[in-house]
């Protein structure tokens, strides 16, 4: 008996469907595409213009984020360390020092003349040069305790020395002399003759100059 011929085996398709327009791979009719532009389809894609995604953007014109517009070139602080500020303590001080310096030369020579000038002492008036001084350096310099003693030395210096143009001036009139020879040239006379008539009451009006120049500073403040 003969037998049916089989008709030659057709190409099977490796994943079970049919070719579509000579793509052997295509999938079959019940097979869904996969989504336009996207070849992973379970990702969505990155937010534009974050191609990180989960991290924002740095801030505009900060391309470093977290420092203040400029990179640390060692990974931290400043690349150096600005130089300290002038400590405004010491800046007084030396202010203070210099002023009661200034004073006591001026009140200095206030006093000299006035001496001078009545040919007799007037004791009190210390007490104003010493107030004088204590008051100009505290006031300009602050009450520093070193700008206070110094006040109160230089007022010491500032009646002695009121004293010498003092008695420079009545030798220099009784002498009939300029001021500047008798203070200049014989400046050991006239310490000389300071020293002779030198009492206590005269120490004791240096002594309260300086205090005065304790109370001056304390008035200023």
């Amino acid at each position: 008996m003969s037998q049916p011929v089989q008709p030659p085996n057709q190409p099977q398709q490796p994943y079970g469907g049919q070719p579509a327009d000579g793509n052997p791979y295509a999938a079959g009719p019940g097979a869904a595409a996969a989504p336009t532009g996207n070849p992973y389809g379970d990702q969505p894609p990155a937010p534009t213009g974050n191609p990180y995604g989960d991290r924002p953007p740095a801030s505009t014109g900060n391309p470093f984020g977290n420092q203040q517009g400029r990179p640390a070139p060692f990974g931290g602080g400043a690349p150096f360390a600005p130089a300290p500020p002038a400590s405004p303590v010491r800046n007084g001080l030396a202010l203070g020092v210099l002023v009661a310096f200034g004073a006591a030369i001026v009140a200095s020579v206030l006093y000299g003349v006035l001496l001078g000038s009545i040919e007799r002492e007037f004791g009190y008036a210390a007490i104003g040069v010493g107030f004088l001084v204590g008051f100009a350096a505290a006031k300009l310099g602050g009450a520093n305790p070193v700008t206070i003693a110094a006040a109160a030395v230089f007022s010491v210096g500032a009646v002695y020395f009121g004293q010498l143009i003092g008695y420079a001036m009545v030798m220099a009139d009784a002498a009939q002399v300029s001021f500047s020879e008798v203070f200049l040239d014989h400046f050991d006379t006239v310490t000389r003759v300071w020293k002779e008539d030198a009492d206590f009451m005269r120490y004791l009006f240096i002594a309260l100059g300086a205090i005065a120049a304790i109370g001056g500073a304390k008035k200023a403040n």
